[in-house]
């Protein structure tokens, strides 16, 4: 994926659960899991800025670029 995803990492520094922040943030587990993982295919503008507010951080340190174009077909 050309997106990484840094959130577990976020989460430590903070000393913040993925359960906690679930509960402030108001998404499910599951949808979390997902995110962290890198499998998340979309997330809304809504919930990146509530997960930026709850742990005090910028999208850039939650979510960043890897200078590669990806394709559409690849999983």
């Amino acid at each position: 994926m050309a997106i990484e995803v840094h959130l577990e990492e976020v989460l430590k520094s903070r000393g913040m659960t993925s359960k906690e922040l679930c509960a402030l943030v108001g998404i499910t587990e599951a949808n979390l899991s997902i995110l962290r993982s890198g499998k998340a295919r979309g997330i809304r503008f809504g919930t990146i800025n509530r997960i930026c507010y709850y742990l005090n951080c910028d999208v850039g340190d939650i979510l960043k670029f890897d200078g590669h174009l990806e394709d559409e077909d690849e999983d």
